[in-house]
């Protein structure tokens, strides 16, 4: 169990590191924690001037980057080896709540913002590659399907989960409504490339297959309070 003095929003496990991990949190700041040396944080990033809210560590071989994304409108890409940020991405014009890297094509991210657009980036260039008004509400979460690496899912405070096609984002390629309040959380699952969770302020996690005429799988009702995070086992095709 790690302390830190403010509350940490997201979590990422190194891809070189069984035991490293980074958190961010509402002071600003990435920590970087060590299981092998449970004293305190081996490094702190204090570089967001607002909440840090999302951060994730890149999954394409080769490279060990870390994106993060906070309420300063502000993502920022990090090589946990150097002690401060190598560079800051800006264009939102509202708070940043989810940086996701592609598993497909390096240096590559998505960011979902309070400004109604999903953002995808380019490491190599400092500005926004694509911008797709995603919805007409906040955008609280996106992920990339694993089995397409044009493909990707936002999940807003309307209460919809919308899939988008780099290659052609005037429509989503498909709308999944059931929610009935924000969408906090959606992951694709890594087994099946038309399947998705979600999880939401309605207390409710939701599994999806956009590609069946009636895409509600599941509603799981367990909770008892607001959804706020879930993902899915690499490893157990059953578990979240």
């Amino acid at each position: 169990s790690f302390d830190w003095n403010d509350g940490l929003f997201d979590v990422t496990w190194s891809e070189n590191n069984e035991n490293v991990l980074i958190t961010c949190s509402g002071d600003g700041s990435l920590q970087i924690w060590d299981m092998a040396k449970t004293k305190g944080p081996l490094q702190v990033y204090k570089e967001h001037t607002l909440e840090a809210y999302s951060v994730d560590w890149s999954q394409t071989r080769g490279e060990q980057l870390v994106v993060s994304g906070s309420w300063d409108q502000t993502a920022k890409l990090w090589d946990p080896a150097v002690g401060k940020s190598l560079c800051t991405f800006k264009g939102h014009e509202g708070v940043i709540y989810s940086t996701i890297w592609s598993p497909h094509i390096p240096g590559c991210f998505a960011s979902a913002s309070g400004d109604q657009t999903l953002r995808i980036w380019d490491v190599k260039t400092p500005g926004v590659k694509l911008v797709i008004p995603a919805h007409q509400a906040e955008v609280l979460s996106c992920d990339w399907c694993k089995y397409d690496e044009n493909l990707l899912v936002t999940g807003a405070v309307d209460c919809s989960l919308k899939g988008w096609d780099l290659r052609n984002i005037r429509q989503p390629v498909f709308v999944l409504l059931g929610h009935t309040y924000a969408i906090r959380r959606v992951k694709f699952s890594p087994f099946h490339a038309t399947i998705l969770a979600s999880c939401s302020y309605d207390f409710t996690v939701r599994f999806w297959d956009f590609s069946k005429p009636n895409p509600l799988l599941e509603t799981v009702e367990h909770h008892t309070e607001f959804t706020c995070g879930l993902d899915l086992s690499l490893h157990n095709r059953g578990q979240v």
